[in-house]
């Protein structure tokens, strides 16, 4: 029979629906499962019913699809429409050059986002993982038996199913939500659910144990999916599989699309702003040439080719040339963006949230002291806790391999030599301690030592030992070693005590009764110590304006000690039980005097990042385990690493190759050169077709025949097109950088307004040296109206990249790359020859007067100077120009 997993989600925030839980014999029962096993067909059965052991979905967008988005854009259906239009009105050459235009942009993006799904691909890391089951019948042919158990098979993770019986042991991960029907000193990672770097001890249910509801992870009985197995062995039964486990509850979390980034959404609008501007403007054009010159037809494909010339189609093709471009300079910098709108948010980051573990801290287990009864350093404490650690049998865990590797540093591996251990007492949840006898080759008397929490330790010594003397443990300084215990763990330290007992050589096997009367040595002190790095990275991300604040399921005592270490300014604390009793109003208010958000749970990590934004923050969240992912999808920019969870990375935005907050950093500054190569483009377009307007206006009013044919026109817009595809390897101004981006539409709209009809000053400036002072006022000379107009308006277009793209002075104080002046001085040597061309002259233009000259030049050096002395107007009136 079919028997449905045991659902051990959380519901209603973190308390996990686990009521039925009460041991692994109900377990059993509910599952129609054995301790021995499932039978095989009935394993089958249940895995078509359940469906693989696996999170997350393994589909992805297929290229139709991609193909489609990279399509839908406003733009190309408006390119769409012009060339239909010109398609049945027998302008095949703007047919052929419009479908040009969609087709390079759309295949661009094509490119671009199947490029960034491969990326995301590889990086969710598919390995083939497989568990140890147990199951009753004939091996199914291809399955192979456990080669340490011949009972024991190893089959994929993602064939487990409900009520299977499966071994772990040491390096294991634990492959879905299980109770633990036997174990031997198993302890238990659980840092990717919870963030705690310490491992914990897991024992195996017994009668009467409960589940703590509001804590999965504290119920010694249970290991959840996502956890790895550090040492000891174990047998569970598993309860839940695939969205049933924990784990697939989070990542049930972070499925369905990402909403819109408000740089999405900026540009978005301003897309649908110049639209209407063109939908508005080109039939007052079609008409005011219709009706003074009272060519119709002229008129209409003049119309159309304003129409062109007024819509930005390069805009899609330029924001994702700068995502791409961006995209490919941050992957120089380890680190790999899956999302590239999220490129504009790592630059518009103010508050970064972080994990502590790995992040700013080394993510191992160090011993940082080994004090004596009267808190100083003692290598005598050091000695007989290594005594401990390494004859102890078991798997060494963190705490062991710590102490070893202190007292190798400290040259006591030879205190070791000569001695054998002979019997000892192993580590269980009641006891909380470990001891081993040690005994020497020349001696008569063996060495008992015990290590464990202090509290137990201080209920078995009845003696201290205090430079070489044993004294009786009176009372006042059992409350001394308590307080010292308590100020370590107020500083973040994790506090083991330390004792020992001489035992004659005829001692028979420890028993219990042995741990008494023992002798306290000392205490000792482990830490996960801070990064070397992490120090620089929080002010370099502090001097670019960005606030870090730690959201981790640490205690608070350690994150703040974590914090005081590398210098992060601590101003609140708050854990997530406070959290969880505050209202949103009452969180966003407390959240940004807050620094340290401990024992956070997932749920509560992302309520905690909403808050920040609810405060107008653009929040960036790094995090690499299970527990968050809900706050990776939560954050604008979710930022994980190549080693996190694969559902941290299938919810992260970025994922770094290397958990550093330095990379992070530089990642930032390339996020602010991207958006501020985007910001130039779109405001560089935004006022040039603004000004244009008011200059094919003014022309088509009180010339009697058209200022420039749609042919000229066509072509002006293309080469402009062509002198913007640098933009995106454009550098920015050191100044610019150090402060977050965020995107305002409000500005552009301001922008347009004060800096666009500039250049229509200078277009009619164009219009009267054409008409007096060369003779271009009538139709019979208006090819050399349209020659003259032609080149200085392509030269001001040109032009105003340079003058738009820096608050400084152009050239002087701030100079463009050199791709970008290269790719400008061609265009603008293209431009000037085109008139004295066979192409020019068939297209209706002709040779410019040398005369011309040096009045184009005194126009631009005007235009610039005008530009230059409002922009400094501007900057003074609103305190920013880009």
């Amino acid at each position: 029979m079919v028997r449905h997993a045991t659902d051990i989600r959380p519901n209603d925030g973190d308390a996990a629906s686990a009521e039925f839980l009460l041991g692994a014999d109900e377990a059993l029962v509910r599952l129609s499962a054995s301790r021995l096993g499932l039978e095989w067909p009935e394993a089958r059965a249940r895995l078509d019913f359940h469906g693989p052991n696996a999170p997350l979905s393994d589909k992805r967008k297929s290229r139709w699809l991609v193909l489609w988005l990279s399509f839908r854009n406003p733009f190309n259906f408006v390119l769409l429409f012009l060339g239909a239009v010109s398609y049945f009105t027998d302008d095949l050459k703007a047919t052929i050059v419009l479908g040009v235009m969609i087709t390079i942009a759309t295949l661009l993006r094509f490119w671009q986002e199947m490029k960034a799904l491969v990326q995301a691909d590889a990086l969710r890391k598919m390995v083939h993982n497989t568990a140890t089951v147990y199951r009753q019948g004939d091996l199914p042919q291809g399955i192979p038996r456990d080669s340490l158990d011949p009972k024991a098979a190893e089959i994929p993770m993602r064939d487990l199913v409900p009520g299977d019986v499966i071994r772990l042991s040491a390096g294991d991960l634990v492959p879905a939500d299980v109770i633990l029907l036997e174990a031997r000193d198993l302890f238990v990672s659980q840092s990717a659910l919870t963030g705690e770097a310490m491992p914990v001890e897991k024992e195996a249910w017994q009668p009467g144990a409960r589940v703590d509801a509001g804590d999965p992870f504290g119920t010694t009985h249970l290991a959840l999916q996502g956890t790895s197995v550090i040492s000891g062995m174990a047998r569970a039964l598993v309860l839940a599989t695939g969205a049933k486990t924990y784990m697939g509850f989070l990542a049930g979390r972070i499925t369905g699309e990402r909403p819109a980034t408000d740089f999405d959404k900026g540009v978005n609008r301003v897309s649908w702003i110049l639209i209407r501007f063109m939908l508005v403007m080109v039939p007052i054009v079609f008409l005011i040439n219709g009706l003074t010159k009272g060519d119709w037809l002229e008129a209409f494909f003049f119309g159309v080719a304003v129409a062109v010339g007024l819509t930005p189609e390069m805009l899609p093709m330029i924001v994702n040339a700068n995502l791409a471009r961006g995209a490919v300079a941050m992957s120089r910098r380890k680190c790999v963006v899956k999302n590239m709108s999220s490129i504009q948010n790592l630059g518009a980051m103010d508050v970064l949230c972080t994990d502590k573990t790995g992040t700013l801290t080394q993510d191992r287990v160090v011993l940082i002291h080994h004090l004596d009864i009267h808190g100083k350093e003692s290598s005598r404490v050091l000695e007989i806790a290594y005594f401990n650690s390494l004859f102890q049998t078991g798997l060494k865990n963190l705490i062991d391999r710590a102490v070893i590797d202190a007292a190798a540093e400290q040259g006591l591996r030879d205190a070791a030599r000569d001695h054998e251990c002979t019997d000892e007492l192993p580590f269980d949840f009641n006891r909380r301690r470990l001891s081993v006898l040690v005994k020497a080759a020349s001696g008569t008397e063996q060495l008992m030592v015990t290590k464990g929490a202090t509290d137990e330790m201080l209920d078995v010594c009845a003696f201290y030992e205090d430079q070489g003397r044993i004294l009786p443990l009176d009372e006042a300084m059992r409350a001394e070693i308590l307080r010292q215990r308590d100020d370590h763990n107020e500083d973040g330290f994790r506090v083991i005590a330390v004792a020992y007992k001489t035992l004659p050589n005829n001692h028979g096997p420890l028993r219990g009764e042995d741990e008494t009367q023992l002798v306290l040595c000392g205490t000792i002190c482990f830490l996960d110590p801070p990064k070397e790095s992490a120090r620089e990275a929080l002010r370099l991300l502090k001097d670019h304006g960005v606030g870090v604040k730690v959201i981790t399921g640490d205690n608070a005592n350690i994150a703040r000690r974590i914090c005081r270490d590398v210098e992060l300014d601590v101003s609140g604390v708050l854990t997530g039980t406070e959290v969880e009793k505050m209202d949103d109003d009452e969180l966003r208010r407390a959240v940004d005097q807050t620094t340290i958000f401990a024992k956070a749970s997932p749920m509560q990590k992302a309520r905690i990042v909403r808050a920040i934004k609810a405060n107008g923050h653009t929040v960036g969240f790094m995090g690499d385990g299970v527990n968050d992912a809900v706050a990776l999808r939560e954050a604008d920019v979710g930022i994980s690493v190549d080693t996190g969870t694969d559902v941290a990375k299938e919810a992260a935005d970025i994922i770094l190759l290397e958990k550093s907050l330095l990379v992070l950093e530089e990642g930032v500054i390339e996020g602010r050169v991207t958006f501020g190569n985007i910001t130039k483009y779109i405001k560089m377009t935004a006022s040039s077709n603004f000004g244009n307007v008011f200059s094919v206006l003014v022309a088509s009013a009180f010339i009697p025949f058209l200022p420039m044919l749609a042919i000229h026109l066509l072509i002006q817009n293309l080469l402009y097109d062509i002198s913007q595809i640098s933009i995106p390897w454009d550098r920015m101004d050191e100044d610019w950088l150090k402060t977050p981006k965020k995107w305002a539409s409000g500005h552009l709209t301001r922008f347009m307004i004060c800096i666009g009809p500039i250049s229509s000053i200078f277009d009619i400036t164009t219009y009267l040296g054409m008409w007096f002072l060369f003779g271009a006022n009538s139709a019979d000379k208006q090819s050399l109206f349209h020659s003259g107009w032609f080149v200085e308006g392509l030269l001001s277009q040109t032009l105003i990249v340079h003058m738009i793209r820096t608050e400084k002075i152009p050239f002087i104080q701030s100079a463009a790359a050199p791709v970008v002046i290269l790719l400008s001085g061609i265009i603008v040597a293209i431009g000037c020859l085109i008139p004295f061309t066979g192409f020019g002259h068939s297209v209706g233009l002709q040779a410019l007067p040398p005369a011309y000259w040096p009045f184009l030049i005194i126009t631009l050096f005007a235009y610039c100077v005008l530009t230059q002395t409002l922009k400094r107007m501007y900057i003074r009136r609103f305190g920013a120009w880009l």
